[in-house]
């Protein structure tokens, strides 16, 4: 059995593949701060999302939008104020179901590359054998076999993000939530992390949320982005990506539908920042209004 047969064995959850939309937020508002104190932050006001199983969500908008936030309602590690989350028709909760891939690395610094990823891996009902077997299976696929035993000191900046995205992986995770996970990266190792994340998605297609500034990220990977306008949170609109899939067999950025993308949405980024009172880019012309 080769490796991609392997891992869609693995992954294959038929259980909930029947389940759509995977997630769904309705009406959903959220303010930090204390009450009692007078200092209140709204973060999302009357936020509706719908994921649908299978597919490669990305959440666009300027910072202080909310887009993280969501990542954690997702996750269950908060709860709206008001409206609803659920994730697979049940309210989110923290576990194996849901794996998290942060724009930080978060290793740790004393395990190997094989005890990072093994170490997601505790809870599971998994014997010793089987828990090795899928480690190793998870070190193949995101391509560090000659690095299993090394130490995150001594990776690159793509190989902990490697690491980092095997780990989220490992549990076999239902829905796959990314806070900028390439975001630190230098602008060559995002490209090719960028392929890394498509192939591996092609093998089983989880129901992936991708936070991300990046207009051409948002293309390149997505099924649909969902354009978020600045703080309190709120969706402006979602476009869908009719792009040919698998995206790095071919130039997408040369499509004329990647331009008129690109354009269309590096526009409305631009717009929502400079009419942000809270920007410091408020009131600024770029010529925007003229076109």
């Amino acid at each position: 059995m080769n490796l991609h047969d392997d891992i869609s064995r693995v992954y294959w959850k038929p259980e909930l593949t029947l389940v759509s939309p995977a997630i769904a937020l309705e009406k959903v508002d959220i303010t930090f701060g204390n009450v009692a104190k007078g200092v209140v932050v709204p973060a999302l006001r009357g936020v509706s999302l719908t994921v649908e199983s299978g597919t490669f969500h990305a959440l666009l908008g300027p910072s202080g939008c909310g887009k993280t936030t969501i990542l954690r309602l997702i996750d269950g590690l908060i709860q709206p104020d008001a409206g609803t989350v659920r994730v697979f028709d049940t309210p989110p909760k923290p576990g194996p179901d849901i794996g998290l891939v942060f724009q930080s690395f978060r290793l740790i610094p004393w395990m190997s590359v094989r005890q990072n990823i093994s170490f997601a891996l505790q809870g599971l009902e998994l014997n010793k054998v089987d828990k090795a077997d899928r480690v190793r299976q998870y070190i193949e696929m995101v391509g560090l076999n000659r690095f299993s035993d090394a130490y995150p000191a001594t990776l690159s900046g793509g190989m902990k993000q490697r690491v980092a995205l095997a780990r989220a992986l490992a549990p076999e995770p239902a829905v796959l939530l990314m806070d900028e996970p390439f975001a630190s990266l230098d602008a060559q190792t995002r490209e090719l992390m960028q392929v890394e994340l498509m192939r591996i998605w092609t093998l089983r297609h989880p129901a992936v949320v991708f936070v991300t500034h990046s207009v051409d990220e948002a293309i390149v990977l997505a099924d649909k982005i969902t354009l978020m306008g600045p703080s309190p949170g709120s969706v402006i609109e979602t476009v869908s990506v009719d792009l040919e899939r698998p995206r790095w067999t071919y130039d997408a950025r040369a499509e004329t539908r990647y331009v008129e993308l690109r354009k269309y949405l590096s526009d409305q980024m631009r717009k929502l920042v400079f009419n942000d009172p809270a920007s410091e880019f408020y009131g600024r012309d770029l010529g925007l209004s003229r076109k």
